[in-house]
């Protein structure tokens, strides 16, 4: 089994407006971009796509989308600028910031995904292939760092149980396996060894087709911006955010449970399930609160909240989780 690594990195510049443009075209030719749609904040009608309160307008390109009230959490959404400039993505750097300063030169498009394994249906699938079958929905989810901040943000994707359906998994198949591209000319942080690249992360079967899963495409109604993990990244939300493989080229099922990159690079820190839970905390910081990162006035300095077991999706996904420790199982 293939392993993997992560770094620091150097500074080039924010996504530009070439880039930008270019995706408006690819996305054109999946008939997923759309005029852009009436705002809201927080409070959208189906149909339209919710906005941060912020100060700064969400640029790229739009999305038509439907939202999925289901998962609303009713909360106000994190700011397009700290969505967008405070991110975990050690491919462009380590720090907070690098990520939005580092991914300029990242492309995005033309994107291909292989999807290999335990399945009747495999193969390499370009992006609209792999999107066009389901019409796209946008979720309020919360995003929990395994560091104690958070943030609420209005997601844009597809079920991931639907798209992985398509593929007709075998009885064998118990896991599913993300791998995420490795591009060191494009992406500064892969020359350092802060993890085995390129970086991996898997689901149980249940847990990747469960509904709360999706492949997101975009965030706040707009198309996935470099430093959010474009074109097509994971979101589990009850789960901390490592989870949420980015720009990932390869699924892939298993029988048995696969190796995952902070697992791997520190497996009394991080462990597969990763499930958010208030009472296992992480060996150098206590994870039974955070840091709410929400709203126009969102920042660094929130004032903190309590962690909720499951990220406050355990009505709907605590079953998943019957009869095991979750202490062993972290």
């Amino acid at each position: 089994m293939k392993q993997f690594r992560v770094a620091p990195m150097a500074s080039s510049e924010i996504t530009p407006e070439s880039v930008y443009l270019q995706r408006r075209r690819f996305l054109r030719t999946l008939g997923l971009a759309a005029p852009l749609l009436a705002t809201g904040c927080g409070g959208s009608e189906p149909g339209q796509a919710a906005v941060p309160s912020a100060d700064e307008t969400p640029s790229g390109t739009p999305l038509e989308s439907r939202r999925n009230e289901r998962w609303d959490t009713k909360e106000e959404p994190t700011s397009w600028r700290d969505a967008t400039q405070y991110n975990n993505y050690y491919e462009f750097g380590t720090g907070k910031s690098d990520p939005a300063r580092n991914a300029g030169r990242f492309k995005p498009q033309p994107w291909t995904v292989e999807v290999a394994g335990h399945a009747e249906v495999t193969g390499r699938f370009a992006l609209e292939d792999l999107l066009k079958p389901q019409a796209l929905e946008e979720r309020i989810y919360r995003h929990r760092c395994v560091e104690a901040w958070s943030m609420v943000i209005p997601w844009v994707g597809i079920p991931l149980g639907e798209c992985l359906a398509r593929f007709k998994p075998t009885s064998r198949a118990k896991y599913v396996a993300f791998t995420t591209v490795n591009r060191p000319e494009q992406m500064p942080g892969l020359a350092y060894p802060v993890l085995d690249w390129p970086y991996r992360e898997a689901l149980r079967i249940d847990e990747a087709m469960h509904p709360l899963s999706l492949l997101a495409v975009g965030l706040y109604g707009r198309e996935l911006p470099n430093q959010n993990g474009a074109p097509l990244r994971l979101v589990v939300p009850w789960k901390y955010g490592f989870k949420g493989a980015k720009s990932i080229v390869r699924i892939e099922f298993w029988e048995r449970q696969p190796a995952t990159s902070w697992n791997l690079a520190g497996p009394s820190e991080y462990g597969f399930y990763s499930n958010v839970n208030p009472d296992v905390d992480h060996p150098r910081w206590t994870q039974s609160s955070e840091r709410r990162i929400a709203g126009s006035g969102g920042n660094l300095f929130a004032r903190r909240v309590a962690t909720l077991p499951f990220n406050g999706y355990g009505d709907e996904v605590a079953s998943l989780y019957a009869g095991m420790d979750l202490r062993k199982n972290y």
